[in-house]
């Protein structure tokens, strides 16, 4: 019988794996590599759980082909545009499994020790275990909402309802009251059930209130709280692997939790209970007088005279933002990029933290069109460039490019930061309509004298550009 040391020393091999896989991903030039080192760790983690003894292979057998199959169905079907709901989902299964482990846990330990339960697997183990079905089971029913929100199933925009912070906390007390009454008395599966439908609700009401411009947020925090979730199971079960992994994955879901919130200027309570994203928006094009910002027309050009401005170009920044996602215009562009840079054209993009739907969205697409990951720049990196830029192309990006963050106090994303892409020489800026971005405001940036707007969809757009340029 293999001993219980030498699957702890795997999952610590595993568990090095995880740390360098993490590591890696942190860089779009070595994130495959973190994928492959993780999917390694991952591997000797399942391998080692194997070889505990009492296991029906029967089930686990079952579980890995119907994991295999729907994993395999969503790695082939699933477009690199999906990919945040994707990211949403699994989230949210991965919540859900903790919850359904630990209740299995709950019910098993409870019938086999009847109330004297947590003298037998002790205090801090039936905590961990009540912990882990509450955060499991709002972390599923929030990143179900999150998906819907993101596929459009659910409005967008927040959903908010009188006193809906007092009926949260509420709920909380609730959840906190019964999970008092279970570890006073285990054999209540009632009540276990009772905290498990609790926990359901409040994922979906700490979800709806918060706008579409918040996504990212959302979906990083909910991954935070699927590794919390994970690490309770395995601290209740003692298992090793599920303790770090669930660390790993709680902790750095909330620092990038963190960069999220520090890219928009604004707290982890805003974002959650500010229902930001409110506003509406028309597709007029009409006049930005939002507290003191500035005012003018929109000036529509043709392919024709873009063609020319990049013609005489020598430096180009490329932003790309959701619109390029949602018209699938990733390989257009990198086709545009690779043409303009043969020519002698210095090319290169700008990402901002949360452009896109979910953090790294804007990588993770240009990649798939195997853009060069030394033409991709960050925020941070790239900011001071834009003022020595001939023409800066804006893709379907809006609110991190709007000037009102740093001009309009008045504005509701004052103080985010954004790109300067005002300051280039000349901004192109390829929309399919004057229909505002998730903050629900106009954009300063299309009024701007030396703004281009490009009117059409961003896939055609771009692919007409590369036809003119060619021809």
């Amino acid at each position: 019988m293999i001993s219980q040391n030498f699957i702890n020393f795997i999952y610590l091999i595993s568990a090095i794996l995880f740390m360098m896989g993490l590591k890696k991903l942190s860089s779009p030039a070595t994130a495959r590599l973190g994928n492959k080192l993780s999917m390694a760790g991952m591997a000797l983690a399942i391998l080692a759980t194997l070889m505990a003894p009492g296991l029906s292979f029967k089930l686990i057998a079952l579980g890995i082909i119907i994991g295999t199959i729907i994993g395999g169905w969503a790695a082939i079907k699933v477009e690199m545009t999906s990919m945040p709901e994707m990211v949403a989902l699994f989230n949210g299964c991965g919540g859900a499994a903790s919850a359904l482990v630990a209740l299995s846990e709950l019910q098993l330990r409870g019938n086999e020790f009847g109330p004297a339960m947590v003298e037998h697997i002790g205090t801090f183990a039936m905590i961990t275990l009540l912990l882990s079905v509450i955060i499991g089971g709002l972390t599923f029913t929030g990143s179900v909402i999150a998906y819907a929100k993101l596929q459009g199933i659910v409005s967008g925009q927040p959903i908010t309802y009188p006193g809906q912070q007092v009926v949260n906390g509420l709920i909380l007390i609730g959840t906190a009251v019964l999970s008092y009454m279970v570890f006073n008395d285990p054999t209540s599966h009632l009540l276990f059930y009772g905290i498990c439908l609790l926990s359901l609700i409040l994922g979906v009401l700490s979800v709806i209130p918060i706008g579409g411009a918040d996504m990212p947020v959302v979906i990083s925090l909910l991954n935070s709280y699927s590794g919390l979730a994970v690490s309770m199971t395995g601290f209740a079960l003692g298992n090793n692997a599920l303790i770090i992994v669930g660390s790993l994955v709680g902790a750095s879901g909330l620092f990038l939790t963190k960069i999220m919130c520090d890219a928009m200027n604004r707290s982890l309570s805003n974002v959650l209970f500010g229902a930001f994203g409110t506003g509406g928006g028309s597709d007029d094009g009409g006049v930005v007088a939002e507290g003191g910002g500035a005012e003018g027309s929109v000036k529509g050009y043709e392919v024709e005279d873009v063609v020319m401005v990049l013609e005489n170009a020598s430096s180009l920044i490329i932003v790309p933002g959701y619109g390029m996602a949602a018209a699938q215009a990733q390989h257009a562009v990198r086709e545009l990029g690779d043409y303009l840079d043969e020519e002698g054209v210095e090319v290169r993009y700008a990402i901002h933290p949360v452009a896109g739907r979910m953090p790294g969205h804007m990588n993770v697409l240009l990649a798939e069109a195997d853009v060069s990951y030394d033409q991709l720049f960050s925020m941070e990196d790239i900011n001071d460039d834009f003022s020595g830029t001939d023409v800066v192309l804006v893709i379907g990006a809006n609110d991190v490019v709007n000037p009102a963050a740093k001009t309009n106090p008045g504005s509701p994303i004052y103080g985010m930061p954004v790109l300067n892409v005002e300051e280039a020489q000349t901004v192109v800026v390829l929309k399919r309509s004057m229909k505002p971005g998730f903050a629900g405001i106009e954009n300063e940036l299309f009024l701007k004298d030396n703004t281009m707007m490009l009117f059409g969809d961003a896939k055609s757009s771009v692919q007409a550009l590369v036809a003119h340029l060619k021809g």
